[in-house]
């Protein structure tokens, strides 16, 4: 029996307000977590955040669009097409070895029969995040 895969940000966890099974293990895919972070995930998989360039590139384009008067999550989302960053990231989970050794581990621990749940800060209701391509990948990966 193969398990599943979601995805949600961390405030959603700790607020209960995550649609998501109650004994999935939550997966942090985060670079840089907080210590307050760790109380809402089972493990981090820092492997599978994105790189630094890319991160700080979009947050420099989002920064330009805000000085222009864009609103906070539109400018995110702006920055993330300009720069082509659900793209550029999965290139970096194909080709990074590291990456590709922990996506190896969780398609393998979900066809074993685990639910598992991306974690990361970023809100999607409003905001475009990098765990979503994550999540698709891994299930493309698992239709396969």
């Amino acid at each position: 029996m193969t398990g599943s895969v979601y995805d949600s940000y961390v405030a959603a966890l700790q607020h209960d307000n995550a649609d998501v099974p109650e004994d999935a293990t939550r997966i942090g895919v985060v670079r840089r977590p907080t210590p307050w972070f760790y109380g809402a995930v089972d493990e981090n998989q820092p492997a599978l955040a994105p790189p630094e360039n890319l991160l700080d590139e979009t947050k420099s384009r989002q920064a330009a669009l805000e000085d222009e008067g864009v609103a906070d999550a539109e400018a995110h989302n702006r920055a993330m097409d300009e720069v082509g960053f659900a793209d550029r990231y999965l290139q970096h989970v194909e080709s990074d070895s590291d990456a590709q050794t922990a996506l190896d581990d969780l398609e393998s621990r979900v066809r074993d029969g685990e639910d598992v749940v991306l974690v990361c800060y970023e809100n999607t209701d409003e905001k475009r995040c990098h765990r979503t391509a994550l999540r698709e990948r891994l299930r493309d990966r698992l239709d396969a």
